[in-house]
């Protein structure tokens, strides 16, 4: 299969329901978010939500949220079909770009210890662990990562 063309931008409500399909792929049914989470998200006016589309459909979503001079990356998911690509990369970047002009001093998020290509996405862009959070998820902890901006 060839490179196909994508376009990175803003997620609108109309993504939502792609998102949650997007996120459940990713994620399982346990840790994936549920459409009202995607919506309340994306619509508050301290956040960022981005999408990647392939022709017409959504195959990636990223969001975070701003807190004063913090942000929170809450998601990053890209369809497993699409995986190898470089899409979460370039998406990851337009997110912490985007968090930085928005006045963000810093970043952080939280993933599976076992999320082995998560983690090596965080640190290329040079996030390190933090800290672990005991029994952050429902089914084990989580790693704190963080990076200045």
């Amino acid at each position: 299969m060839g490179q196909e063309a994508f376009v990175l931008r803003e997620m609108t409500s109309d993504d939502v329901d792609a998102a949650v399909i997007i996120d459940r792929k990713c994620f399982g049914k346990r840790d994936a978010w549920r459409r009202k989470y995607f919506l309340a998200a994306m619509m508050s006016l301290n956040s960022v939500y981005l999408v990647v589309e392939v022709a017409g459909k959504v195959i990636a979503c990223a969001g975070a949220e701003l807190r004063n001079d913090e942000a929170e990356i809450q998601t990053l998911a890209v369809d497993p079909d699409y995986h190898g690509r470089g899409i979460g990369t370039q998406l990851f970047a337009k997110l912490i770009n985007t968090l930085r002009e928005r006045g963000a001093a810093f970043v952080y998020l939280e993933v599976r210890p076992s999320n082995t290509p998560a983690i090596k996405l965080y640190e290329h862009f040079g996030f390190q662990v933090f800290g672990n959070l005991e029994k952050y998820y429902s089914n084990g902890d989580a790693l704190l990562m963080m990076k200045n901006l």
